[in-house]
């Protein structure tokens, strides 16, 4: 049985807007009806704010009126959303969000042959015992599928967009069913100018607050306790990218963040490591380079030449797939359009967020 039921057919509205339309959705579980519509009904308030629409809730139901496209989009969100609930999965307000972006892509790619409109929302997920997370974004969908294809994956775009954090939740997927036997997390450490050696502590204090993205993402997907277990045990390894230099990366998924900050030559030396039943997850922000004027990006150049190679996939992110709050969306829209100097920073800006 659909997660839920039609209980007023789509009725087209007489002496009005011949494309408006107006049906009732009811569920049967009202307790997920209630985590459905959110506290206050906020995630219904959210669905008419975003789609023009009318969603009137009653009990266990809700009506839904307005133009025909956007309330066949409310209830595709819906369903999928309902759907999550009786999974066990908790709805927030940007899973809301993420349901109603992806019912608009999908009215925008219309199935073939026929041109039909796609009945339910499919969504790329990530899963671990601790946490499940869909795709918020087409984008998003792109690249976790691309992960699952692909030996080396790029990830590029703004902050915000979850490039990092999809790439730590893939990592942890697979080192959790036991398809990898090792994550190895890698990142430069060139911002604000500062270099390792003249950095306090040893070097695993040296580079955790480079790391603190990346580790934030496996607390959320493995629990506390065991990510320190694995840790110490070797299995999830810090690696300054510096000391990458000689490995071959066997049974393991390699993740390299901020990589706009890699030279060239070190971009091919780490691209170079990989090994047998590996994965290299590349992450970064084009427009946000902190390497010294005149030095190109090793990032830009390596998306440059892999363009074509087989068993390399490139996903590229925009201000549109930015996950964080709204506002977030509209500064990166805001930079972007502004009269920068491509892909290098001001001397005044700092690091990506």
């Amino acid at each position: 049985m659909n997660a839920t039921e039609l209980v007023a057919e789509h009725v087209t509205q007489k002496d009005s807007n011949p494309e408006a339309s107006h049906f009732v959705l009811t569920f049967e579980n009202n307790r997920y009806a209630s985590e459905l519509f959110g506290q206050f009904d906020e995630h219904l308030k959210l669905l008419e704010k975003q789609l023009g629409i009318n969603a009137a809730p009653r009990g266990n139901s809700v009506a839904l009126s307005g133009a025909s496209v956007a309330t066949n989009q409310a209830r595709r969100a819906l369903d999928y959303l309902y759907a999550q609930l009786q999974k066990g999965a908790s709805v927030e307000k940007s899973d809301v969000e993420g349901a109603i972006r992806m019912a608009q892509a999908a009215d925008d790619q219309l199935t073939l042959p026929t041109m039909e409109r796609k009945a339910r929302l499919s969504m790329s997920q990530i899963s671990t015992r601790k946490k499940s997370i869909a795709a918020r974004t087409p984008m998003q969908d792109a690249y976790i599928r691309a992960m699952e294809r692909n030996e080396l994956v790029f990830g590029v775009g703004p902050a915000g967009t979850g490039k990092t954090y999809l790439a730590v939740a893939y990592a942890a997927q697979l080192l959790e069913r036991g398809a990898i036997e090792k994550i190895i997390l890698s990142r430069p450490a060139v911002e604000a100018g500062e270099r390792l050696g003249f950095l306090p502590g040893d070097m695993k204090e040296k580079v955790d607050p480079y790391l603190r993205p990346l580790y934030d993402a496996l607390y959320d997907m493995i629990p506390g306790e065991r990510v320190e277990r694995a840790m110490t045990a070797g299995v999830i390894e810090i690696a300054p990218l510096a000391f990458m230099r000689g490995r071959t990366l066997t049974n393991a998924a390699v993740i390299l963040d901020e990589a706009q900050n890699t030279t060239s030559m070190q971009m091919k030396m780490f691209l170079t490591r990989l090994g047998e039943n590996s994965r290299i997850i590349v992450t970064g922000d084009p427009s946000q380079v902190d390497l010294p004027r005149g030095m190109r990006s090793g990032l830009i150049e390596a998306l440059d030449v892999l363009n074509n190679v087989e068993g390399v996939s490139t996903i590229r992110f925009s201000d549109k797939d930015v996950v964080r709050h709204p506002l977030v969306a509209r500064i990166v829209a805001a930079y972007e359009g502004g009269d920068r100097t491509p892909h290098q920073k001001s001397d005044d800006d700092n690091g990506d967020a």
